[in-house]
């Protein structure tokens, strides 16, 4: 069985618009992704992107993108990207998050992130690692989630 966040995408990801409103409908869900003004390009098991776009409201004192701003979008991708790859069976919750700042951050980020395998049924830590690129495809940075994966409870 397919998530909802994931049935969404499939529904909406088709065009630019269906990808534009999806994202709209997962800030509407979880408020504080809208401060990012995200963008979901791919979500299918296994993998999540999305990008989001340097304005004033995300930059820090030096004009490149705000960390916390770039830890928002590495989240938003680890927490779609696990959600559409667990079975219905299992919930997942964010527990860490390592980050390293690789070089100054400026203008459309996108974040990738890959989903290693799950073992269904057995509670589990799950790193998620997420690599957050700028226009040039140089990386800026590079994080990983560590998600509590848990089988949810019976009735």
């Amino acid at each position: 069985m397919t998530s909802a966040a994931a049935s969404a995408f499939e529904r909406l990801g088709g065009s630019a618009l269906g990808r534009w409103l999806y994202a709209r409908l997962v800030c509407w869900r979880a408020p504080y992704f809208g401060s990012i003004r995200p963008t979901v390009l791919r979500l299918e098991p296994g993998v999540a992107i999305a990008r989001m776009d340097q304005r004033r409201a995300v930059q820090n004192h030096i004009g490149t993108v705000h960390a916390i701003a770039i830890c928002n979008l590495v989240e938003l991708v680890a927490g779609l990207g696990t959600d559409a790859s667990l079975p219905a069976s299992m919930r997942w919750l964010p527990k860490g998050m390592t980050v390293s700042y690789l070089r100054k951050a400026t203008g459309r980020l996108t974040a990738m992130a890959r989903i290693p395998g799950i073992r269904p049924g057995e509670a589990q830590d799950l790193v998620v690692p997420v690599d957050v690129r700028n226009e040039s495809d140089e990386t800026v940075v590079r994080a990983e989630v560590t998600m509590w994966v848990t089988p949810r409870p019976l009735g």
